[in-house]
Parts: structure tokens; C-alpha cells; sequence
């Protein structure tokens, strides 16, 4: 199949094009590279530099290279900063998603998955989440998700458009050649192994006061890996009108304290610890189910151990202290 990726050469999204290639897919990564890593494309993927909302350059990239479906990636992702710059969330995400709605349309492309969130529910009343229940999202960035899942369904009724939305809290761990490197890093993870690695002083826990085992917010982590497998898989079945899955852990989730307990274990170095306010709108626990993807997929996650997770971060990291170099990339590109 002939596949384009946007956000293609992010941290998810570098991941689903490994996996896309290993499986015999023809791939189009297709990233303006404002948080992406042109060195994280794999090689044997091709990569345009455009940006979806140059939509003459996206519909000649999906036309050039006979694109049959998509994955779309490419967001905006940062929940605070969603609340402080709503206008750029809602151009990123839901503006420029239409301009490629409309080139795939234009294109008789009709296979899409989209890289949707568990923020689309906002603060649940129950644990774990279920797709069935509400949709109440408390910022811009969980907004503008399921306003684009939304666009889906519509554009399904009236294009003949078939789509799959997965939705999933935290991505987490790395593979061989890919891992989390992003300026700044807001991910738990990541921080906690910068701070073992000496590349930062300390990490700040927000609340230990919650009604949770150890008084910290419990959340899902699932290994990139796993998260790839789940688009792949998506994009094989996808069938008609618009569907969407949540992606869980598969069990109760972690705390922040089992995180940073896991990564002294897995680095053997002592990382330091302050203790912060809580933030607004942190609820203590977020868990997603995962039965539905389980049942119509065969999807579950294969590496949810919390140490198997962190150990794959960390060998990453230890690989490469710098991140992304120039000159890693072996794909030949646009």
C-alpha cells in the first residue's frame, strides 16, 4: 500500500513509519519539521518537507506518489499550551487537518487513521475510560481533536470517507533507532532519565496528596511500539464510516512515583526529587480501556511493563545524549 504519514518524523509517528516499512508499505512522510527530526525518517520512506496547510504542495505530494491512504500524526500536542495559544492549536489542528480532508477527497483517497487523544474526554467520571463514554474535553488541545474525529464522521456520510481515531494518554519507551527528544520535554518519562543522566537537576512532582496508593497521579504508558503496531493494524482494517479505539495499558496504570522508582531501578543512579503544587485540572487517576480495539483488532499491548518501557528509553538515551543528528538519515528525500 502506498502510505502517507503526516508528522511522519515526530516521535509516534517516526515509529509507525518503521513499522509500515517493515511490513512492505510504500511510504510518504510528509512533515514541515517544526518538531519532527528529518533523521528519525527510516530509511526507505520518502520525505516532503511541506506543510499541510500549503494545500497546492499536499495535494501534489499525495498525487506524485499515488497515495492510497493516510495516517495523520501532524498536531499540535501540548496541553498547557493549548489553554495560552488556542488560535495556533485550532489552525494546527483543525484548519490544517480540513486542507488535507479536502486534498484526500480531491485525490479519491478514502483510508485514513488519525492519531487522536484520551483528552477528548476531559476529566472522566469513572475509571478505566470507555469509547462510549462522554466527550468533555477541558482544553483547546483535547477540543480540537474530536473536533477533527468529528469532521471524520461527516466527511464519511458525505465522501465516502473511512477513518479510525485512536486515542491514548501517554506514549512512552523507544526502539533501536528512534526515541523521545523534544525542546522542551514536558513527557514524565524522558525527564526523569534527563534527570539520571545528569542533563537536568531534578524532577518536580505535582501533588502527592491524591487518592491514589502512593499519593501520586496514576497514569497509562505505553511503549511507542505497541502504539505503531496499533496504527498499523488500524490502517489494514479499516472499514466503512468513522470508528475509534482507545489504546490502554491493559491494566491499572502507573503513578509518577512507580516511574521514577522504575528508572533508579533501570539506570542504577540516583535522581533527585522536589515536591510541587498541584497543577490545575490534574485528575489522580487516567486509564483508558482497551477492550473494544482488543476485540474487533486483536490488539493489546505486548511490552506494558513499566521497566521494559523505561530500560528501552534509557538505552536510547544513553545511544544518543544529543538526540537527532544531521546526517543520521539514510531515505532519500524531497
Amino acid at each position: 500500500m502506498r502510505v502517507l504519514v503526516t508528522g511522519g518524523a515526530g516521535y509516534i509517528g517516526s515509529v509507525v513509519v518503521e513499522q509500515l516499512v517493515a511490513s512492505g508499505n510504500e511510504v510518504v512522510v510528509y512533515d514541515d519539521l517544526s518538531k519532527g527530526h528529518a533523521e528519525a525518517v527510516a530509511g526507505g520512506a520518502r520525505l516532503v518537507v511541506g506543510n499541510l496547510l500549503d494545500e497546492p504542495r499536499l495535494s501534489a505530494t499525495i498525487a506524485e506518489h499515488g497515495v492510497e491512504a493516510v495516517v495523520h500524526m501532524a498536531a499540535s500536542s501540548l496541553v498547557g499550551e493549548s489553554v495560552t495559544r488556542p488560535a495556533e492549536y485550532y489552525t494546527n489542528n483543525v484548519v490544517a487537518g480540513l486542507s488535507l480532508l479536502r486534498a484526500m477527497r480531491d485525490a479519491k483517497v478514502t483510508r485514513i487513521v488519525f492519531s487522536s487523544t484520551a483528552a477528548v474526554y476531559g476529566e472522566p467520571a469513572k475509571q478505566p475510560i470507555e469509547e462510549t463514554d462522554a466527550l468533555a474535553p477541558t482544553n483547546p488541545y483535547g477540543e480540537t481533536k474530536i473536533a477533527f474525529e468529528r469532521m471524520l464522521a461527516w466527511f464519511g456520510s458525505a465522501y465516502g470517507l473511512r477513518s479510525t481515531s485512536l486515542r491514548y494518554f501517554n506514549a512512552a519507551g523507544a526502539t533501536e533507532r528512534c526515541g523521545e527528544w523534544h525542546d522542551p520535554e514536558t513527557h514524565l518519562i524522558p525527564i526523569v532519565l534527563q534527570a539520571a543522566a545528569g542533563m537536568r537537576e531534578y524532577v518536580t512532582v505535582f501533588g502527592d496528596d491524591y487518592a491514589t496508593p502512593d499519593g501520586t497521579c496514576v497514569r497509562d504508558y505505553i511503549h511507542v511500539s505497541d502504539l505503531a503496531r496499533a496504527h498499523v493494524l488500524a490502517l489494514e482494517a479499516t472499514r466503512d464510516g468513522a470508528v475509534a479505539y482507545n489504546l490502554g495499558c491493559g491494566g491499572s496504570g502507573y503513578s509518577v512515583r512507580e516511574v521514577i522508582d522504575a528508572a533508579h531501578e533501570v539506570t542504577g543512579r540516583e535522581i533527585a526529587v522536589r515536591m510541587g503544587e498541584r497543577r490545575a485540572g490534574d485528575p489522580a487517576v487516567l486509564v483508558a480501556s482497551s477492550e473494544r480495539i482488543r476485540g474487533d483488532l486483536g490488539w493489546s499491548p505486548e511490552r506494558q511493563d513499566l521497566r521494559e518501557i523505561v530500560a528501552s528509553a534509557w538505552d536510547w538515551l544513553e545511544r544518543n545524549p544529543r538526540g537527532f543528528e544531521p546526517g543520521r538519515r539514510d531515505a532519500t528525500g524531497d
